[in-house]
């Protein structure tokens, strides 16, 4: 960015060496005020250390923003409605965080009377993205200062001289093994050591999972309730969205449930390997599955599983706030106001296995799909069923036979 003309900027803040340097390189760079600000999306931290921190650091003020309940209800379980899935495994844990860190950051720009946001993420990934897309469907006239893309520094070392330069208050050191993104919905571990796709992540990084060698050797039976496609209750207790995601957390991560290990296709254009831990993600994927699986039409939901891929990749690729992800969404939720029932799962050794499922609703009827003798079904009926389906195929094969 080259505008000179900026008197205040909103920065995206988390406390590590990159948003610090930001906070004194935005200051040197325009002259500029600078307000911090970072989301509370339930990263575990003691957040409350950051206003002196960020403060020390030049900020004129700083908003610690607590947006557990909403990133849950609004950002997450709509997701999993969707069944959102990138590339068969990865459950989006840090791209559904994303946007509502984005929207958030504008909502205290305009109330601040900021010229600019700024946020710390590198040239090269896709928060970038990620932030920018959101930024500017909120504010198309907003300012936006990407420092990795503007400045002269190269690397972390850089990064680190800098500090020593300005007497910046950080702990880093030049050594980083492996980048770490958490929230409510995951933990994502990227770079460094994990750059070589064939070294192994070390046992010790792992935060919220145990190895599954490691897990309880006797299986946990729970049970998830869900209403119109949103998990209210875990063994009949009933939580909030965010406590109830804690809950499995806690749960999943005690069983090994929820370890990913994937080469993932980024939307700048070049591969990326990660390593994610989503335990109770992983746990309520399971069981949506099954609840789905007696209450949606077939067709509806072929249709619905048809569209997940799309809908995946405009959460990943940061299209969040645009209108054909709002439009999918409408459509997704709309096959979910059947999809009330509860999924009895079995937790084991890293495994989540679906042992049972029922809904007051439910489409699966004893009486129509047994094996046993029923008075419903004609099973003569089938015959006609079967030729007129038939009928394509055998025109096909009269077609190669010259007849």
């Amino acid at each position: 960015m080259t505008n000179q003309h900026i008197k205040k900027v909103v920065l995206a803040y988390s406390g590590g060496l990159d948003t610090s340097v930001i906070i004194c390189w935005l200051k040197e760079t325009y002259g500029c005020e600078v307000i911090a600000y970072c989301a509370d999306l339930g990263q575990g931290e003691e957040l409350s250390p950051l206003t002196e921190k960020a403060k020390k650091t030049g900020a004129s003020k700083v908003y610690i923003s607590d947006l557990k309940e909403i990133f849950a209800a609004d950002y997450i379980f709509p997701m999993l409605r969707a069944n959102a899935v990138y590339e068969d495994v990865y459950l989006l844990g840090t791209a559904i965080a994303r946007p509502l860190i984005a929207k958030r950051q504008m909502e205290i720009a305009r109330e601040e009377g900021a010229d600019a946001v700024s946020h710390g993420a590198t040239g090269k990934g896709n928060d970038q993205v990620r932030f920018e897309l959101a930024y500017l469907a909120i504010d198309p006239q907003i300012k936006i200062i990407a420092p990795w893309r503007d400045w002269q520094f190269q690397s972390r070392s850089d990064l680190i001289a800098y500090t020593a330069e300005h007497n910046i208050p950080v702990e880093a050191t030049a050594d980083k093994p492996y980048s770490i993104d958490r929230n409510l919905l995951h933990v994502s571990y990227e770079g460094g050591i994990l750059e070589d796709p064939w070294t192994a992540p070390l046992e010790s990084m792992f935060a919220t999972t145990v190895s599954p060698e490691a897990a309880p050797d006797e299986a946990l039976t729970i049970e998830i309730e869900y209403k119109a496609g949103n998990p209210v209750s875990i063994d009949g207790k009933t939580y909030s969205p965010a406590a109830l995601i804690e809950k499995l957390n806690e749960i999943g991560g005690r069983h090994g449930i929820g370890r990913v290990d994937l080469v993932e296709n980024r939307y700048v254009g070049m591969k990326s390997r990660g390593i994610y831990e989503t335990p109770g993600g992983t746990i309520l994927h399971a069981a949506h599955r099954a609840v789905e699986s007696i209450t949606l039409d077939r067709e509806v939901l072929h249709l619905r599983d048809s569209l997940i891929p799309q809908y995946a990749s405009m959460l990943y690729n940061g299209y969040w706030f645009s209108p054909e992800r709002e439009m999918l969404q409408a459509l997704m939720d709309e096959a979910q106001k059947g999809v009330t029932g509860t999924a009895r799962l079995k937790l084991y050794k890293g495994n989540v296995t679906v042992t049972g499922r029922k809904a007051p609703q439910s489409l699966y009827r004893p009486e129509i799909s047994t094996f046993e003798k029923d008075t419903v079904y004609v099973q003569k009926e089938a015959e006609g069923f079967i030729r007129l389906n038939a009928l394509r195929l055998k025109l096909s094969a009269l077609k190669k036979d010259g007849r």
